[in-house]
């Protein structure tokens, strides 16, 4: 498998783990940080952005996962590489928004 498609799946796992926390806030009907706030990634977004932002992350994600190399569920390099990706993104997150959200 070409280098790329382990990429993929690293963003692939980034994205899949970003979109929780989004979709989660957005379905409970409560404000959250997105892209789209003022200031970015700082201020808080409605839930219905929120849901949209969570969804669209699920459908890159999902898309890199399947659009890219050959991917199959099992223990496989290609599996490891959506798992560490969201791992990365999750721990990355964690910091990042218990800082911002301890304001």
């Amino acid at each position: 498998m070409a280098w790329y498609a382990y990429l993929a799946y690293f963003l692939a796992g980034v994205l899949l783990a970003n979109g929780v926390p989004h979709f989660v806030h957005g379905i409970s009907g409560k404000k959250f940080q997105s892209p789209f706030a003022s200031p970015p990634a700082v201020g808080e977004s409605s839930p219905l952005v929120n849901v949209i932002w969570g969804l669209v992350n699920f459908i890159i994600g999902y898309a890199l996962i399947y659009g890219v190399g050959d991917f199959t569920f099992g223990f496989s390099p290609a599996v490891l590489m959506v798992g560490l990706g969201a791992i990365v993104a999750s721990v990355a997150l964690a910091f990042y928004f218990g800082r911002v959200r301890s304001r």
